[in-house]
């Protein structure tokens, strides 16, 4: 009941109601003995079951972390993550997806607490009082029964199945949506290979440096796609790919969120891969094979980098008025930056595919119809996950040095690098 009462405070906009309610929780958990006890472990299992509910509505540890940023503040942000690996700790570690485990470890999220205690026990004993610790505490569980059902991308903690086992390409989670998995992870020693290239692109003070090793980490990835695709040819000639496409969400941050969804989905078509923005929860849907879920992800985050980087160097502008003109510079800078950068990669991809089509041609072997197979598992997932899907206009450019400026960014370097760099 007080938690109903908490929640509609909060729909409300009413904070003194809140407040009531934070102080007689506090109240109870601060009381001695099994009385101050009981009401701990009820707020303890109240969270568990709000994120839950969480996981059930399609939300993964990097989502509802990222919600948690835009909605609240970042005590809250903090501490929604100390509940998400607490109710995650009730699971076996090999029931669930992995790529949670690797989310939480980029977040540094872990239990802290000693397993004697609660998380709301370590906060206190760190110095936190029970009216601020526990009105962070509701305001999180608020956002964890609020937030909206999402496409479900993973399976639920406690049914991931281990790895080795005859899980099969795809199962199906509460409801029978289908839980798709994108097939064996890509090799480490590629990544390793693609990270290096990007960190150089992203060190260089050269713009043609980094355009050229920004190119051949594209190229990279491609090939091992495309090495990838005659594999699986080779191991499944009646068609069809191991493991299918699957959809993996990446954070899309404001400022200027609209011209960075726009830079993810030009890195995401040039690696065969379909893009969905969702503008008010802060990231896109990127649809794809799991080699080439990385390649996007790998480059979007280093682009981003580089874009950033030389467009703050530009400076900031005015108008003729001396008005500030910079926001509208950098919208278009990054628009034009984005519009050129995948025509660029795009490029890349195409002639590595090119060159290996001539290559398995003339050993025998059809790539082309490897390829359009592979893209209509994709179209056929991202049509399975957002059915009714609209295109959005893209803003019109303002700034037309920040478009020319974003444009020349992308465009310093040729990015023919096969014979420059090699896999």
């Amino acid at each position: 009941m007080l938690l109903q009462q908490a929640f509609d405070a909060l729909d409300d906009g009413d904070g003194h109601g809140f407040d009531d309610v934070v102080v007689v929780t506090a109240s109870a958990c601060g009381a001695d003995g099994a009385r101050g006890r009981a009401a701990v472990t009820a707020v303890v299992e109240r969270a568990r079951a709000a994120v839950g509910r969480a996981w059930q509505a399609g939300w993964q540890p990097a989502d509802l972390h990222r919600v948690a940023g835009r909605r609240l503040g970042p005590p809250e942000q903090r501490l929604v993550l100390d509940l998400v690996v607490d109710e995650l700790a009730g699971h076996a570690r090999a029931t669930v997806d992995r790529r949670w485990w690797a989310q939480l470890d980029e977040l540094e999220a872990d239990v802290w607490w000693p397993t004697s205690q609660t998380w709301l026990d370590g906060h206190r004993v760190r110095g936190a009082d029970w009216f601020s610790l526990l009105s962070q505490t509701l305001q999180v569980m608020h956002l964890l029964h609020r937030v909206p059902t999402l496409e479900r991308l993973s399976p639920l903690p406690g049914e991931a199945k281990p790895p080795g086992t005859d899980a099969g390409a795809s199962g199906e989670g509460d409801g029978g949506e289908e839980v798709r998995s994108a097939g064996p992870p890509v090799d480490d020693r590629i990544l390793t290979r693609v990270r290096m290239l990007l960190a150089k692109a992203e060190s260089t003070t050269y713009p043609a440096e980094a355009e050229t090793f920004t190119a051949g980490a594209q190229a990279l990835m491609a090939r091992h796609r495309i090495d990838a695709v005659l594999l699986q040819g080779a191991d499944r000639p009646g068609g069809g790919t191991a493991g299918g496409p699957a959809g993996r969400r990446i954070g899309v941050d404001t400022p200027y969120d609209s011209p960075k969804a726009m830079l993810l989905h030009a890195v995401a078509t040039a690696n065969r891969c379909r893009t969905v923005w969702s503008s008010d929860l802060g990231f896109s849907t990127v649809m794809g094979f799991e080699a080439d879920l990385d390649a996007v992800e790998l480059l979007f985050t280093s682009l981003l980098v580089q874009a950033t980087h030389t467009m703050t160097a530009a400076g900031s502008r005015s108008d003729g008025y001396g008005r500030s003109r910079t926001r509208s510079f950098r919208q278009s800078f990054l628009t034009g930056f984005a519009a050129r950068i995948g025509e660029r990669l795009t490029e890349v991809a195409d002639a590595e595919e090119a060159a290996a089509t001539e290559r398995a041609a003339a050993g025998g072997r059809e790539l082309v119809p490897l390829l359009q197979a592979r893209a209509e598992e994709v179209d056929d997932l991202a049509t399975q996950l957002f059915p009714q899907t609209q295109q959005s206009r893209v803003r019109p450019v303002r700034d037309a040095e920040g478009w020319h400026s974003g444009l020349a960014a992308a465009d310093r370097a040729s990015l023919d690098t096969r014979d420059r760099i090699t896999g």
